[in-house]
């Protein structure tokens, strides 16, 4: 069992960590923010400039929306520039500060001098960003940092991504609450009474013996055996369980089954319990929001009522999820009626004041006349703000599953709420500081997520003193073949070497892979996609099932029948060897934070994707991969006028989750020196490969990337026995 001193030395431990990853995450913004061009900062994601007020409404909480556009008068295009797979690269979420344009030459138009306040320069304001289409982003800034002053904006100003001191915060008091609850020094306060599932996953004590359910009824049929197994096993665990999915085997719809046996009285479910769904990222959740609204209604009861809480900004074009938000709910309600008067008086004078309210000419007005609007604003928006909470409590109160992202799921909404399990997906993509958050409204966890996949990406990480990770991942396959009825170990609390080591790895490290069931079928590749993967990270038990594992592009309606094109949508492993070409790799930029990119290699990713959409594949069924993004800003330039937004080119970060039915990787590296950089890494190249659905093509140096470790080593070899191998050379 942990010992005082395990217990202490882990909780200085996170917070040690989390300094360093705030800190430099700090830096990292300062450095960028005080050395770019402001151009550069614009092809980094990090701004967006140029911008004019489009106008100004009020948000859940009383916050203040203020809507930014590219004014026609300054732009040939209202649409924001690209930066790989999104239009740019500040999210929802996301610290952001609107200020006085800056162009190259220097600041378009001087800011007056002001009497700063708290959180603001002059007339700039800080807020979070609510919303980013290609043509708006909207930013929302809270009431107590909203003064006449802040929101006094340029008519032409830019948007800066900020580092996110909130998160940080958010976890540190997490870490400290966790302090509080271990030690027992909190008294009796009941948000940190330990329970035996805080216990457990301190290794304060061992997890309890599961829970026998006998003849469980699926709701879903059609799961397969390791699906099913994992459903009964995270129902009989009282504390804890884990499921471990590899790409394409059906995690999220794992997960329904298990939500939908939780919320539903049945023989081995005598009452419905609470849940909180939550995700290491929106997309996750809204995924999991998505296949929960399209459940039927059951014929005896009615539909779950669920409830999405933060950001609705990424799920604005699908009405339903758009319905389950807290926000849209929230108008829906009886009371709802009491608040939207005040919402719309306070709407009328916010306009007033910016000058873009309906029937207001020129600017907003000045002096006494503006700080008795100001007064009128704030009387209203704290009336306001009290008949919301109303509201937003009668809406939660009702609702048996609340999703939100874990980070989101601290906020003031859910604060005094109960649940009686949490689920957290991409358990693996989270730090875990931030799953604690939810972790302490629940009586039970279930964590989904796969450890061979992309970790957190930490910035403070040390390559130097970082683990070396192939012996963590061969460690890791090895331990498949356990038994899943292998025993439980006595717990052992270690201290976590670096961010990087998520609360999913530490429990399977701290009681073994019976902790975990494994999803075994895989439902995206085709079997020799899968095969590698397979046989090097998940010990050969990821097999395909039927109805993918021969699938080809041939296969597809819209694919060309034709004798001459069958060889092509045919062969589902193809690799262009550019070894002895000398198609080498180049640093993008001056000092550009050493990303690369490889001409040549983009022009024999061009050429296949000819050939390709010359036989009836479409350009949105195919997707370009690569490590790095200077190599994403080159194809984007090469491919966008030709195939359009709907041929995606993105990092392998950012295509984790998703997949195409082709898919073409370019390694990029090619180099005298043989370094490999990021391809070292087999969890991204696992990410990389593993997108694919019937053709996998890669382009790269063997002669360079096999110079990388074991892994690409044997990845290469497998190549050369099992795939179509062409030479890039002229033709």
């Amino acid at each position: 069992m942990a010992t005082e001193v395990q217990l202490s030395d882990f909780i200085t431990r996170q917070r040690v960590l989390l300094a360093k990853e705030r800190d430099a995450e700090i830096e990292r913004s300062s450095l960028l923010l005080s050395n770019c061009d402001p151009k550069l900062l614009e092809q980094k994601g990090l701004s967006l400039g140029g911008l004019g007020v489009a106008g100004m409404n009020i948000g859940l909480g009383g916050k203040t929306l203020i809507e930014l556009e590219r004014p026609t008068a300054y732009h040939t295009s209202p649409i924001f520039p690209p930066h790989g797979l999104r239009y740019v690269s500040i999210e929802p979420g996301d610290l952001a500060r609107i200020e006085a344009n800056v162009s190259s030459s220097g600041p378009t138009k001087k800011a007056p001098k002001k009497p700063s306040s708290v959180d603001t320069k002059g007339n700039q304001v800080e807020g979070v960003v609510y919303k980013v289409s290609e043509t708006r982003i909207v930013i929302a800034v809270n009431p107590s940092d909203s003064s006449p002053d802040d929101l006094d904006l340029p008519e032409r100003c830019r948007v800066l991504k900020l580092a996110n001191s909130v998160t940080y915060d958010r976890m540190e008091k997490t870490i400290d609450q966790l302090e509080k609850t271990v030690t027992g020094s909190a008294g009796g306060d009941k948000s940190t009474q330990i329970t035996p599932l805080i216990q457990v996953l301190m290794g304060m004590k061992p997890i309890s013996p599961p829970n026998s359910i006998q003849n469980l009824t699926f709701f879903d049929e059609n799961l397969n055996l390791s699906q099913k197994t994992a459903v009964k096993f995270c129902l009989e665990s009282p504390e804890v369980a884990c499921i471990h999915g590899p790409p394409g085997t059906g995690k999220t719809h794992t997960l329904i089954e298990i939500i939908r046996q939780l919320t539903t009285v049945t023989p081995v479910n005598p009452k419905s319990l609470r849940l909180l769904v939550c995700g290491a990222s929106n997309l996750s959740v809204d995924n999991i929001l998505e296949r929960l609204l399209a459940l039927p209604v059951p014929e005896k009861g009615e539909k779950l009522k669920v409830t999405r809480i933060g950001h609705p900004a990424r799920v604005m074009a699908h009405e339903g999820i758009l319905d389950s938000t807290l926000e849209v709910k929230a108008t829906r309600t009886e009371q709802a009626a009491l608040a939207k008067d005040v919402k719309s008086e306070l709407e009328i004078t916010l306009g007033i004041l910016s000058g873009k309210g309906k029937g207001v000419k020129g600017k907003g007005p000045r002096g006494a006349e503006r700080r008795k609007l100001w007064e009128e604003v704030k009387a209203l928006r704290k009336e306001y703000r009290q008949r919301e909470g109303g509201v937003v409590k009668s809406v939660l109160g009702e609702s048996q599953i609340v999703l939100a992202t874990c980070h989101s799921s601290g906020g003031r909404q859910l604060r005094n709420h109960d649940f009686d399990v949490v689920i957290i997906d991409e358990a693996t993509q989270a730090l875990e500081a931030v799953c604690w958050i939810p972790i302490f409204k629940a009586k039970k966890l279930i964590l989904a997520g796969d450890p061979m996949q992309l970790p957190p990406t930490i910035l403070s990480l040390d390559d130097s003193k970082k683990k070396p990770v192939a012996k963590t991942l061969v460690k890791a396959a090895a331990q498949l073949a356990v038994k899943p009825t292998a025993p439980m170990r006595k717990p052992v609390l270690t201290s976590p070497r670096t961010l990087e080591t998520t609360l999913f790895d530490r429990l399977e490290k701290m009681y073994g892979p019976a902790i975990k069931r494994m999803l075994q079928v895989q439902y995206r590749m085709h079997a020799q996609i899968c095969e590698f993967p397979s046989k090097i990270l998940y010990g050969s038990k990821l097999t395909s099932h039927d109805s993918v594992a021969s699938h080809l592009l041939v296969d597809l309606p819209n694919a060309e029948q034709e004798e001459d094109s069958k060889e092509l949508l045919e062969t589902p492993v193809v690799f262009f060897d550019t070894a002895g070409c000398e198609y080498f790799e180049r640093i993008d930029g001056d000092g550009d934070e050493g990303s690369r990119c490889n001409e040549n290699e983009a022009t024999v990713v061009k050429s296949w994707i000819n050939k390709l959409v010359g036989v009836g594949i479409l350009p949105s069924q195919i997707a370009v991969i690569t490590p790095y993004q200077s190599q994403v800003t080159l194809l984007t330039s090469l491919l966008r006028p030709k195939y359009g937004p709907s041929l995606e080119i993105g990092t392998v970060d950012g295509m984790q989750g998703r997949e195409k039915e082709a898919v073409i990787i370019s390694l990029v590296r090619s180099n005298d020196t043989r370094e490999v950089g990021f391809l070292k890494e087999k969890r991204r190249m696992n990410v990389a490969m593993t997108r694919a659905k019937r053709h996998l093509c890669v382009v790269g140096d063997s002669s360079t990337v096999c110079h990388g470790g074991n892994y690409l080593k044997k990845w290469l070899a497998w190549l050369e026995a099992n795939a179509d191998v062409k030479y890039a050379g002229p033709e």
